[in-house]
């Protein structure tokens, strides 16, 4: 089911729905998932939507977390994408997930810090507008921050219905 279009919401629905539906495409290919990490980070850059698809009001964040915004959820399931808003300092505990995910950058920079199973920092990145990027477990463990001095945003699409499982979350790690 597409995003029903309000005259104000015109231009950022249309944005959605046409990377609801690349995703979508993507999904009947049924890749593993790996492979379809990457085809569904190939959709996120063709159809990334700009910061416009929040409100101002969900653009705003929350003081205490990262903030979640449910974008969209197939309805067999197979794929969410949500909008994550981040204030400035804001960082996820070290994790891993349950499905494959890829995230791309609307707004600001996002900081994120690659992990081995022992926990070894191997690697991070800055995340600018426009970048995407995507991963698929085994080798998925991460953490994620707003290192810069405004709000970043980006769009997240994970392999599974994250409002009935209730995050994509695996584990936790000290």
């Amino acid at each position: 089911m597409l995003v029903p279009m309000t005259a104000t919401l015109t231009r950022p629905v249309d944005q959605l729905n046409r990377l609801v539906a690349g995703v979508r495409d993507t999904m009947d290919a049924h890749a593993d998932w790996s492979q379809t990490a990457r085809l569904v980070a190939d959709q996120l850059r063709v159809h990334l939507p700009g910061a416009d698809v929040l409100t101002p009001e969900q653009r705003l964040g929350t003081p205490d977390r990262a903030a979640g915004h449910t974008l969209h959820v197939e309805p067999d399931g197979t794929f969410s994408i949500i909008a994550v808003v981040w204030r400035p300092g804001q960082v996820t505990r070290i994790h891993d997930h349950t499905t494959w995910c890829v995230f791309g950058v609307i707004q600001g920079v996002e900081h994120e810090d690659v992990f081995d199973a022992d926990l070894n920092l191997i690697g991070h990145s800055d995340g600018f507008v426009g970048d995407v990027n995507g991963f698929a477990p085994p080798g998925d463990i991460h953490r994620v921050h707003n290192t810069g001095e405004e709000i970043a945003i980006s769009i997240h699409i994970y392999g599974t219905d994250v409002t009935r499982i209730g995050s994509s979350v695996r584990r936790y790690y000290d």
